[in-house]
Order: C-alpha cells, then sequence, then structure tokens
C-alpha cells in the first residue's frame, strides 16, 4: 500500500498562483506614431485614403469625390455600386455609405464649398436611386 501511495502523491500537480496582469503606463501617442513625418506634414498612407482606394464593396473612378457636379458625383458612385459583385448591401446603401464614410473623414479639413457640393450629391443619389419620398 505504501508504494501506491507514492504513486498518487506524485501524480497530483502542484497548484499554480493565478495570473497577475502587468501594470503598464499609458502611453500618449506621439505624432510620430500618429503617422506625422518629423517636418509635421501628414503621411500619404492614411488607412481612409486606403478604403477609398481598395474598399471591398466598391471600385471608385479615380477622383470622384473631386468632380465639380453633384450629379456627376451620384452618377459615378451610382454606376460603381451597381457593377461591383462584392458589396454586401445593396447599391444605394453601398453608395450613400462611401459618400458619408468620405465626408465624415476629411472632417474639418474639408473646404466648405465641396461640404456643400457633397451633401447635395447625397440628395442627388437619392433621385437617382428613385428613393425620393
Amino acid at each position: 500500500m505504501a508504494a501506491s501511495r507514492k504513486t498518487a502523491r506524485a501524480r497530483k500537480t502542484p497548484t499554480r498562483k493565478p495570473a497577475t496582469r502587468k501594470k503598464t503606463a499609458r502611453v500618449r501617442k506621439s505624432s510620430l506614431a500618429r503617422g506625422k513625418s518629423a517636418a509635421g506634414k501628414t503621411s500619404p498612407k492614411r488607412w481612409s485614403q486606403r478604403v477609398t482606394r481598395e474598399s471591398d464593396a466598391l471600385d471608385l473612378q479615380q477622383g470622384v469625390f473631386k468632380l465639380t457636379s453633384p450629379k456627376k458625383i451620384a452618377a459615378s458612385l451610382k454606376r460603381s455600386a451597381e457593377r461591383s459583385s462584392r458589396r454586401k448591401a445593396g447599391a444605394y446603401r453601398s453608395a450613400l455609405s462611401m459618400l458619408t464614410f468620405y465626408i465624415n473623414r476629411a472632417g474639418r479639413t474639408l473646404p466648405r464649398t465641396q461640404r456643400d457640393r457633397l451633401q447635395r450629391a447625397k440628395t442627388e443619389l437619392k433621385h437617382q436611386f428613385g428613393r425620393d419620398a
């Protein structure tokens, strides 16, 4: 019997201390970590820029948001949305989402005239998709 007690004791796993988290100080991101160069200019490789260029939902015409007419912007977005086979939502929703995304990401840097033009393009997009009601 003594031999069986030894093997029983040997099989027991030692108790482990609960894992503790290391306390880390929150470090404020420097301007270099946020994509800015030492001179203070922003880096051309922004994730929002990549989204508008390489979206999984739409293949946009280059410079679509720089067009001068809201009708042309809306027509281009509609064309891109209807041709896309990778979008998950409807064509109208995808086109409007991309337009809204661009406006929101531009933020305060978007000139007032261009912001107004893009807002009118939203209305025009509704007309072109027959969602006037």
